[in-house]
């Protein structure tokens, strides 16, 4: 803790004891800073500070603070100005009370800072108050002023040191009314236990592992520019198209898919054929298909006409056939009667022939 600076120095108010200690930053920043330059020949663009009324620029120590009335009236504001104010959080981080951890939403929170025990005799008191939230489960809200304004602090204690979060006052949080969606949606079991198992195969992560990408790239891309070196090829964004609206279900059952092989598990065979397609393309898949099943199923079509073409004519014979058969039986049947009475009727005219020439013999006699 030595070598980092402090950016301010008071105590802590803890009821009757006072713990001397100095306020550090418990964050840095990584990121890559660029400088403008001139396009034409490199050169630095800087800015300078002017004064509007002699028109001349003005050095840092010239430079104070002041507040803007609505008509454009500047009252100034000096730092001593501030420091006579009489709040009794000027110097001091003054603990109100002490609630459960789960208590702060973190919407609230802001820039976080070390409290680091300003010299031997806040040791103890300072450890005192470390033990004491560590045993209670439960973190302290403060009140401090920091930067010409009154702030609200929440302290816990990380490892064996007490930090300090910045609190954002609870007016300064937006509401959520005009965020939420204005549509009615209801979300089925199915797709809660998809979502259940996308969260249980992604598993958990070590945050330590996360890293920039993008600041490595840019590294690496100076470091390359420097040394007058091919500049390193881009790599795959996998970038997601932005504005679509995906099938939930499909999403869901593929993101699984992606994450079990990403771990080296087997999938489920539904879950393997899942695709994901957008919900206006999977409305129309079923008008496309019946305009194109014709094609796809030419042969079918053929192979069944074909079918239903062979079992008509083979019909249409077998019907041609009882028919004549029929009618040949038919026909034999009428010949057959017409010749038994032609027979019975020639059999009548010979006995009526028979009977007429016995009694003209007999008259003869």
């Amino acid at each position: 803790m030595l070598h980092v600076r402090s950016i301010w120095n008071g105590a802590i108010s803890f009821g009757l004891v006072s713990i001397p200690i100095k306020l550090v930053n418990a964050t840095e920043s990584h990121s890559i800073s660029f400088r403008q330059i001139h396009l034409e020949d490199g050169g630095r663009i800087r800015y300078r500070k002017f004064c509007e009324l002699e028109d001349r620029e003005v050095t840092t120590g010239e430079i104070g603070k002041g507040y803007e009335e609505s008509d454009g009236t500047i009252i100034p504001i000096t730092d001593e100005d501030l420091a006579q104010l009489p709040i009794p959080t000027a110097k001091t981080i003054e603990i109100v009370a002490f609630v459960p951890a789960d208590r702060i939403d973190p919407l609230q929170m802001d820039t976080a800072y070390y409290l680091s025990a300003s010299g031997a005799p806040a040791a103890k008191p300072y450890t005192l108050l470390r033990e004491a939230l560590k045993r209670s489960k439960k973190v302290a809200i403060a009140k401090y002023a920091l930067r010409g304004r009154e702030r609200l602090g929440m302290l816990r204690v990380v490892d064996d040191v007490i930090a300090m979060h910045g609190l954002l006052w609870p007016d300064e949080i937006r509401a959520t009314d005009e965020v939420a969606p204005d549509e009615s949606v209801t979300v089925r079991d199915k797709e809660l236990d998809l979502a259940d198992a996308l969260m249980d195969t992604l598993g958990e992560v070590d945050l330590a592992d996360l890293h920039d990408d993008y600041r490595e790239a840019v590294e690496e891309l100076i470091s390359a520019k420097a040394g007058g070196q091919e500049e390193p090829a881009a790599a795959p964004t996998g970038e997601k198209p932005a504005g679509k609206v995906l099938d939930l279900m499909a999403a869901l059952e593929k993101s699984v898919r992606a994450a079990k092989e990403s771990r080296g598990e087997s999938t489920d065979k539904d879950t393997e054929a899942a695709d994901v397609t957008s919900l206006q393309a999977h409305r129309t898949t079923p008008r496309k298909a019946a305009r194109t099943a014709p094609k796809e199923v030419a042969g079918k079509k053929s192979t069944s006409t074909a079918k239903k073409t062979t079992a008509k004519k083979t019909t249409t014979r077998k019907t041609a056939t009882k028919k004549a058969a029929a009618k040949s039986t038919s026909t034999a049947k009428k010949t057959t009667a017409k010749k038994t009475a032609a027979q019975k009727t020639e059999t009548k005219k010979s006995s009526a022939g028979a009977k007429k020439t016995t009694p003209r013999k007999r008259a003869s006699a």
